[in-house]
């Protein structure tokens, strides 16, 4: 049984400021088929496409590229803000529909060449999926597809993704 995804996204307003109306995943992963549903959607649309790694954007990532990684059976590469990574990295600064941020990779993450789908809960404005986007490319690799749960398509993130293809499950 198919579950519709979107009426399982509740909406917060004014989190975690006033003015966003933030898109609250947790009522899709309380609900067990549904988490599979979306696990099993991304890992039969990335089966058998050669890739090498999944990278997963901290931390909301993190819950859909781990388990997508494991069905795909290549391993997780994280993409985690700044100073939580203990090797040698790469680093990029970012703006955020709110704010401003940094990301990092290791250096030694991925191999010259890997394929990668890069992994996020939410596409807003583009800014953090972007800098992973170029940390992958600083490591060595090269992003097949970014793929996201939700898409706020009327904050135009594609716009700062035109070199990469786009999957997204729910449109806003």
């Amino acid at each position: 049984m198919t579950t519709n995804l979107s009426d399982l996204i509740r909406n917060i307003p004014d989190f975690p400021i006033p003015g966003i109306q933030f898109k609250d995943i947790t009522t899709l992963l309380s609900n067990g088929p549904a988490f599979a549903q979306v696990i099993d959607t991304l890992a039969e649309r990335y089966a058998g496409r050669g890739l090498d790694a999944v990278v997963g954007i901290e931390s909301r990532g993190f819950i859909f590229s781990a388990p997508l990684a494991y069905r795909l059976g290549v391993g997780l590469v994280p993409v985690r803000k700044h100073g939580k990574l203990p090797g040698a990295t790469h680093r990029v600064e970012y703006e955020l529909e709110y704010g401003s941020n940094k990301l990092e990779i290791h250096r030694d993450a991925l191999p010259h060449g890997a394929r990668v789908v890069v992994v996020d809960d939410l596409l807003a404005t583009g800014g953090t999926v972007a800098a992973a986007c170029e940390l992958v490319q600083m490591a060595g690799g090269t992003v097949e597809e970014v793929a996201f749960i939700i898409e706020l398509s009327f904050l135009n993130g594609r716009e700062k993704l035109a070199h990469y293809p786009i999957y997204s499950m729910i449109q806003y």
